[in-house]
């Protein structure tokens, strides 16, 4: 019998013990627990219902690594001179005393800030009236004037010229104080009130880029001659050679020069200011930015002993001013487009301006200078003809275009002329 066989045993399962009370106690403290967590969950989506955690309703996502995004462009905007001619000053008291010349350029506002590093020419002192408010031709303008270039968007600022010693070394101390004042600037370089100051090399940093700003004359007007060797940085090879080489040192990768020299109302370019660009770029100068003639005067791109690229523009012209000459009231602002990382120019432009301001035919046939009003600094894109024949000019805008648009170019180079539309 199969069931008595010693080979066969019934298959036998003990019953299961009782739970333990600690077991009991266990379970109904995680029962417990998992109560208590669904509890939570329900609070914060009733308190918080855009943030439950609902199918399709909240999409997380991991955070982006911080990549610090290098500069692709920097931008170098010059302007030519800016001169506190009588009538300037006339058009900017107020009724209180105090001068305002910005509303005169208030269209170059959103111009300038468009750049990053916006050079403008200081033609005249700044000493205020304890020197006499005068204008041409032995200048000294209001302190306000420094205020007002500061406000249109000047941050680079060159003070040395011919008329740096129109008065005294006072009055030059007083300029000097006077642009310590205006805020927001990078450099102000070329007057001195000692000679400390005269030798130290000016440092900025913009996107990264350290640049050195100098600034020079090469000369003096012989009816304002140099009071002594430090109010004023007169230019000479080995001046500018030792701050060059001392920028260098300090690690500048950008050095950009200002010089006053030339003839004045020429548009030609004279052999010693071409063997002085040459000079500078030897000494490894980015960028030469001429003045003096207040008129335009060609642009050129030199070649070092290194194998280095100078930008150099002979004369920006005029800016803020109320000369006579046609031409010394068509000038513009130039714009240098560089790569931050090679420092290599990636474009030039040049922004077309109309100094205007009107006075009869007769008055225009005498030099009634302070008769001239309705002074104001239009970009020439909104010029008139009729603003042009209010002015007494015998010229028209396309004949201005075009000489603008020729000596640009004369050294070969093929720099645009542009509308504010086209300045991104």
């Amino acid at each position: 019998m199969l069931s008595n066989s010693p080979m066969y045993q019934p298959r036998f399962q003990p019953p299961l013990p009782s739970p333990s009370p600690e077991r009991h106690r266990r379970i109904k403290l995680f029962l417990m627990a998992v109560g208590i967590i669904l509890i939570i969950i329900a609070i914060y989506i009733f308190i918080f219902p855009n943030h439950a955690l609902a199918p399709n309703t909240y999409k997380q996502t991991s955070p982006k690594p911080t990549v610090n995004a290098q500069p692709t462009n920097l931008r170098l905007l010059a302007a030519g001179d800016f001169i506190a001619h009588d009538s300037l000053n006339s058009a900017a008291k107020q009724a209180d005393g105090t001068y305002n010349y910005l509303p005169m350029m208030s269209d170059f506002v959103p111009i300038f800030h468009k750049a990053d590093i916006r050079f403008c020419n200081d033609a005249n002192l700044n000493g205020g009236p304890a020197f006499g408010i005068i204008g041409y031709p032995k200048f000294n303008s209001p302190t306000e004037f420094t205020n007002s270039m500061g406000a249109v968007g000047c941050n680079i600022v060159n003070t040395t010229t011919n008329h740096s010693y129109d008065k005294t070394q006072a009055a030059i101390d007083a300029s000097v104080d006077a642009w310590a004042k205006v805020p927001n600037m990078l450099a102000v370089v070329g007057e001195n009130k000692s000679p400390a100051e005269r030798d130290t090399v000016h440092y900025f940093t913009v996107k990264g880029v350290k640049c050195a700003f100098l600034a020079y004359t090469t000369y003096f007007n012989l009816d304002a001659p140099a009071q002594n060797d430090y109010g004023a940085n007169y230019y000479s090879n080995a001046f500018a050679a030792s701050q060059i080489s001392t920028a260098k040192a300090n690690g500048a990768r950008m050095i950009i020069v200002s010089i006053r020299w030339g003839v004045e109302y020429s548009p030609n370019v004279t052999s010693e200011q071409k063997q002085i660009a040459q000079f500078l770029a030897d000494q490894g100068v980015n960028v030469l930015l001429g003045h003096g003639s207040h008129v335009l005067e060609p642009v050129a791109q030199l070649t070092g002993v290194n194998g280095n690229q100078t930008i150099v523009w002979y004369s920006l012209g005029n800016f803020l001013q109320t000369q006579i000459p046609a031409e010394t009231v068509f000038n513009g602002v130039a714009i240098m487009n560089f790569d931050p990382k090679t420092l290599k120019v990636t474009s030039m432009q040049f922004l077309p301006l109309y100094m205007h301001y009107e006075w009869t035919a007769s008055q225009a046939a005498v030099q009634n200078l302070p008769s001239r009003h309705n002074i104001h600094l239009y970009k020439l894109e909104d010029a008139t003809q009729a603003m042009i024949d209010a002015q007494q000019l015998k010229t028209t805008i396309a004949a201005q275009k075009q000489r603008l648009q020729t000596a640009l170019n004369a050294d070969g180079l093929n720099i645009p002329l542009i509308t504010s539309s086209q300045l991104k």
